[in-house]
């Protein structure tokens, strides 16, 4: 699967009897009915640990370009109107911030290890704590209640799969805990948020902008309001957009393909 095609569904696991596996590009896998899939007897794997770096790489440019306001700053740069370079234009510090990463795992780490070089104060909210070690390793503070983390962060990176408990994690009452100075950064999924509130809370400066990789549907209607906004900076879910690392994917999903017909141990297999 590349891109979440072909839709796995039961017409086709029907049309397919001999079908062994399915390897899914990607770390996502809530594009996937897990238990149709197995009362088919069909194993699924992913690409999780190789979309990390470059994954991590883009939230950490999300975070500068829209502190620093990138788009707007390149848009008067080259713009036929402008005569001058405005003084009072100004973006927000991003050393010595605070950030908040909701979703510790490998790319909300990976992340840190980035942020840890910016001299940020880390917070992070995780299901599970990280031990001391991996904790001292970036200097991360861990956060058992996400509204913590939300009240005291200057940007909000989201890195979280995609399930019924995160569906729309991010909301109306989790925006209003957040600072109007912060910016929430999503590099997850979409539906983790609830994208009529963010649009609310821009609009009245409940918060002062977002970054966003991920957008529900994908791409957003042309007349959206996300797109209007000049607080939000929106780029086409390119997380893992490298040559390398699309290579890797590819690879990733061959070697599985390879020993699931094999009847050998698949690598990076969703159980």
């Amino acid at each position: 699967m590349w891109y979440h095609r072909p839709v796995i569904n039961e017409e086709l696991l029907q049309s397919l009897p001999n079908l062994k596996i399915v390897a899914s590009s990607g770390a996502g896998i809530d594009h996937l009915d897990l238990k149709l899939l197995s009362s088919y007897g069909v194993k699924v794997s992913n690409t999780p640990f190789v979309v990390s770096t470059d994954t991590a790489d883009l939230g950490m440019a999300l975070m500068l370009a829209s502190s620093r306001r990138l788009v707007e700053g390149y848009q008067i740069a080259v713009s036929p109107d402008t005569e001058y370079f405005p003084a009072d234009w100004l973006g927000a510090e991003v050393s010595g911030a605070t950030l908040g990463i909701v979703g510790m795992g490998t790319i909300g780490y990976k992340v840190a290890e980035r942020a840890k070089a910016f001299e940020m104060k880390i917070l992070y909210h995780n299901r599970n704590r990280r031990n001391k070690e991996e904790e001292s390793a970036v200097g991360a503070i861990y956060c058992k209640k996400i509204d913590d983390l939300l009240q005291q962060s200057d940007f909000v990176l989201l890195s979280v799969n995609l399930t019924p408990q995160t569906h729309k994690l991010i909301g109306k009452r989790e925006l209003e805990l957040m600072k109007p100075t912060a910016t929430l950064i999503n590099t997850s999924r979409g539906l983790v948020v609830d994208q009529d509130a963010l649009v609310e809370a821009l609009q009245n400066k409940v918060i002062k902008a977002a970054a966003l990789d991920v957008t529900y549907p994908e791409p957003l209607p042309r007349d959206h309001p996300l797109l209007k906004l000049k607080n939000v900076i929106i780029t086409p879910h390119i997380g893992s957009a490298t040559k390398k690392t699309r290579r890797l994917m590819m690879e990733n999903m061959t070697e599985s393909i390879q020993a699931g017909l094999a009847g050998l141990p698949i690598p990076n297999e969703v159980l």
